[in-house]
């Protein structure tokens, strides 16, 4: 999908034609096609190549400095299932005339702009754009951390009734998540950095880049929110690790008093079956002409099963 936008003089986003796309136009692609990407290449220069770079899921988060454009690379966080997370790379392309964002597939980062949900920006503003992609992507990696740190107290409260593995599974499930979202923004955290350091920069592409002090403002406030969600990963994963080994004992403790428990039931039915099986045998018995004689062996059975019932209650077998 291939979208081109542009905010007009009255500050309102419009959509435009890709041919008839001007100077501080945004263009906006995802699940692109071979043709879409040729159609991009042709309008801002960007080779075809650099282009697909960003449609491998395991292209790490980097900027490139070429001579007519920078190629910013920056993880965002998507929810592949309702317990699973995972990121995702966005592709940012800043050249003289246009801003450029490719993606794999449809990004929730780029649709808070499009939405305009609570993101004053501007497409001519290049670089401000850029640093406020990155604090979205910051703010979206806290709320769903948020999300998962509440779906580890949910499962924590099915695993105090349940005791199925399935809810192992789950925080398992979580465990990985944040794994990614680590990973993820310790790449974020460099590409932010380097960007920091781009300001002294004598690079000629550099001058596509220009930082004024509220951009310069905006971009620490993003890397101080990119080491809080570092932070709460840390601390999540912890809780993730603690609740899991202490789950996995108290399933393991579960599981012990379960076959104690089975283990002494078949020791009292094993004491009346091996006085009934003595009875029992083709050989001369005591009491076997007696007409109290079976009327006696039940009653001693009970009994003994008695007794070893209550020897057994006594050493909390029961």
């Amino acid at each position: 999908m291939l979208n081109v936008y542009k905010h007009d003089a009255n500050h309102k986003l419009i959509e435009v034609d890709l041919n008839t796309a001007e100077k501080g136009s945004w263009i906006n692609c995802y699940t692109p096609t071979e043709e879409e990407l040729i159609q991009i290449h042709q309008l801002t220069g960007i080779p075809v190549h650099s282009l697909q770079t960003v449609l491998d899921r395991e292209e790490r988060s980097h900027v490139e400095l070429e001579d007519d454009y920078i190629f910013v690379v920056v993880n965002t966080p998507v929810c592949v299932e309702m317990d699973s997370y995972d990121a995702l790379p966005l592709g940012i392309f800043l050249t003289n005339k246009y801003f450029v964002t490719v993606c794999l597939d449809k990004n929730a980062v780029i649709s808070k702009f499009l939405n305009s949900t609570g993101y004053s920006f501007s497409t001519y503003k290049k670089t401000r754009f850029l640093f406020q992609i990155l604090s979205s992507a910051s703010s979206s990696f806290l709320y769903y951390l948020q999300r998962i740190y509440k779906q580890t107290g949910v499962i924590g409260a099915r695993v105090r009734q349940s005791m199925e593995n399935k809810e192992i599974f789950h925080m398992l499930e979580l465990q990985k998540s944040l794994t990614y979202f680590n990973f993820a923004l310790h790449a974020n955290e460099s590409v932010m950095e380097r960007l920091m350091r781009l300001r002294t920069s004598s690079l000629a592409s550099v001058s596509l880049l220009k930082v004024y002090e509220e951009d310069e403002d905006l971009l620490e406030d993003v890397i101080i929110e990119n080491k809080q969600a570092l932070e709460m990963v840390g601390v999540y994963s912890n809780i993730l690790i603690s609740m899991m080994d202490s789950y996995s004992s108290i399933i393991s403790n579960s599981l012990a008093q379960i076959m104690k428990f089975l283990t002494s039931v078949t020791i009292l039915l094993a004491v009346p079956t091996v006085l009934y099986s003595l009875f029992g045998a083709n050989v001369p018995m005591p009491m076997e002409h007696s007409p109290w004689g079976f009327t006696i062996l039940v009653i001693s059975g009970i009994i003994l099963t008695a007794v070893v019932t209550f020897v057994l209650w006594k050493k909390d077998m029961l």
